[in-house]
């Protein structure tokens, strides 16, 4: 079938808006009809090329929308089911039976080869055109996807707030939830108020934490924190002591941090803010050559732990759909993150969301 999508061809140059042909969906395909895209900061550093994978290609990763075709051996889903679509995972080797499929070990080659593992693409251009990017390539009118990395969801779902939680969202929620856990009344700092960052503000006080801190150097965002559950925003900008800033509010130290921003220098205030034997999780993805450094005899000493999480380190199935019905009970307010562009405007939302001036772009049909 013909459909549209915007292709990233060269390094660091604007997306084109191209037609193609897609296959129909093999044996555990799914044919989608996008409905959403979220842009993540993957995305960008694809085309950006610093994630060096083959160019052209289709990206997209935070795609949402409905099923029109499966192919054979498809249980999981029918046409005409809502469906996020999120990270393959196999569902069998010893990390996804023990709940955590982020770390699968047939991941990657389902990810970010630019093609399907045996090597062949369900997208074709007048040359070649690479693609099923995490299993999906959801820059795109209609995706081809797997049963594996799909999540149905409610017929009444919002494509525009479910898209994003296939991926960043996914991310910063499911950091807290499952991997630091926090107990009720503790205390916990995040680093970076963009999506990610914002998305484990709300998970914090879904799980019950008492004091949640954000640090951002955009005024903005950091009102947007606010809105969405912190309880403390430090100004990065304006204070030169962001650890002292944390200290002030938290005697001691908070008992978890979450960095989202990729920057060293951010990356180490967020381990010194911790109190002895807390936990600091590393989520954001930097340019290649980005390396954290820590003291080993503070970390002896301290009995900190750092540690690094994937997609939230939780079972999608599950995860998304948790996170969707906290939304519509009001307890996890994505819809304030999120601005739509439509589809042809894609380059103007990258543009917006690389400048800082919105949290979530998400493409929708137009």
């Amino acid at each position: 079938m013909r459909i549209r999508a915007a292709v990233a061809r060269e390094k660091g140059a604007p997306f084109v808006l191209e037609d193609l042909t897609l296959d129909e969906p093999r044996p555990g395909e799914v044919l989608v009809e996008v409905g959403a895209a979220g842009i993540c900061h993957t995305d960008i550093a694809v085309r950006d090329q610093w994630m060096p994978l083959p160019l052209p290609i289709v990206l997209g990763h935070e795609g949402a929308g409905i099923v029109r075709a499966v192919g054979g051996s498809v249980t999981k889903v029918v046409p005409g089911d809502r469906v996020v679509m999120s990270y393959w995972h196999c569902g069998s080797c010893r990390y996804c039976a023990s709940g955590h499929p982020a770390y699968c070990v047939g991941h990657a080659a389902w990810t970010t080869a630019g093609c399907r593992p045996d090597g062949t693409n369900a997208l074709h251009g007048d040359g070649p055109v690479h693609g099923f990017f995490f299993a999906q390539s959801s820059f795109a009118t209609h995706a081809i996807a797997t049963e594996r990395n799909v999540v149905k969801i409610g017929a009444d779902a919002d494509l525009t707030i479910a898209g994003p939680l296939a991926c960043g969202l996914q991310t910063g929620a499911g950091t807290v939830i499952n991997r630091l856990a926090p107990r009720p009344g503790s205390a916990l700092a995040v680093f970076g108020a963009g999506a990610v960052g914002l998305a484990a503000v709300m998970a914090a006080r879904v799980a019950g934490c008492a004091t949640v801190v954000a640090v951002d150097i955009h005024r903005s965002r950091l009102a947007l924190a606010e809105q969405v559950g912190a309880t403390h925003t430090i100004d990065a900008s304006a204070t030169g002591d962001v650890v002292g800033a944390v200290r002030d509010i938290v005697a001691g130290g908070v008992q978890y941090t979450v960095e989202t921003s990729a920057v060293p220098a951010v990356a180490a205030q967020a381990l010194e803010s911790l109190a002895p034997m807390g936990t600091c999780a590393i989520l954001g993805l930097g340019p290649q050559g980005t390396r954290l450094s820590a003291d080993m005899t503070r970390l002896l000493t301290t009995g900190r732990t750092i540690t690094g999480v994937t997609m939230g380190d939780g079972r999608p199935d599950e995860l998304i759909p948790g996170l969707l019905e906290l939304h519509r009970q009001g307890r996890f307010p994505v819809d304030r993150l999120v601005t739509t562009y439509p589809f042809a405007e894609i380059n103007q939302a990258v543009a917006d969301a690389e400048s800082g001036r919105i949290v979530k772009a998400v493409l929708v049909p137009g």
